[in-house]
């Protein structure tokens, strides 16, 4: 019987291993949820006001962002 002794525990353990991977999932959604989101446009006083599309990318610079 020591066989479904082993059998039981491996369940228990791969049991274990799966909630922790879920909680751990959760716990990362969360984090990007509640991840502040970078701003659209961010203005340096001392120059232009640079502006950065979805892609992160900067966006090209046009007369009015000189001040």
């Amino acid at each position: 019987m020591p066989a479904s002794r082993t059998t039981f525990n491996k369940r228990q353990k791969e049991r274990a291993r799966q909630e922790r991977q879920s909680e751990k999932a959760q716990k990362r959604l969360e984090r990007k949820s509640l991840k502040p989101d970078e701003p659209a446009v961010a203005a340096n006083p001392d120059g232009p006001v640079l502006r950065y599309n979805e892609e992160g990318t900067l966006e090209e610079l046009d007369f009015h962002d000189f001040a």
